[in-house]
């Protein structure tokens, strides 16, 4: 966390630690995730085994959240990828859909949101909407940092998805920002200061 709030940490150092930290995060999301037993041979003799009940997909809200991406592919690299497009508003703070693009079967899969910022909690919950208007029923949202608004913002109206982020600030300025926060999560992952 320490290199990604540092302002004068490198765009490739900070990708690194991003990447890091989804890892962190996805292995808390998974801890319960339902499983099957499987039976199959090794080496040696036969065992048994747990294999994922549902299928996964990871849905990054454009563009920060494709910075927690790479590493949770890293882990699950057979887990199908959706993308949902907001920008906020700078005037009214507002989430503005302008792209949706999720994979058949969100019902049936378990879904995980992903953007590295937890602020107002708008963009998360217009997200989340979205997902359920798509059919998805299982949803977990990840996030680096969070602050108080934004959670209860997203609990206030999906009080069923959970929340797993790495740190909760306590407060966002006046242009809703994260404070101490770790500034933009995207200009700083694609190097566009």
């Amino acid at each position: 966390m320490s290199v990604l709030r540092d302002k004068t940490t490198a765009t490739v150092q900070f990708r690194g630690a991003l990447e890091q930290i989804a890892i962190v995060l996805l292995t808390e999301a998974s801890k319960h995730w339902p499983t099957l037993v499987t039976e199959f041979e090794t080496p040696l003799a036969p065992m048994t085994g747990a294999t994922l009940a549902q299928p996964v997909v990871f849905v990054p809200i454009l563009r920060a959240g494709l910075g927690l991406l790479e590493g949770m592919l890293r882990v699950v690299p057979k887990a199908e990828i959706g993308h949902i497009g907001l920008y906020r508003d700078e005037v009214t703070l507002q989430p503005v859909n302008y792209y949706c693009r999720l994979p058949a079967g969100l019902a049936q899969s378990h879904i995980l949101l992903l953007d590295p910022m937890l602020a107002t909690g708008r963009s998360a919950t217009e997200a989340a909407t979205l997902l359920k208007s798509h059919g998805a029923t299982s949803i977990q949202f990840i996030c680096v940092v969070a602050c108080e608004i934004g959670i209860e913002q997203l609990r206030s109206v999906h009080p069923d998805i959970a929340i797993y982020s790495a740190a909760i600030d306590p407060e966002l300025n006046e242009f809703g920002y994260i404070v101490p926060g770790l500034g933009d999560a995207g200009d700083r992952y694609f190097g566009t200061l």
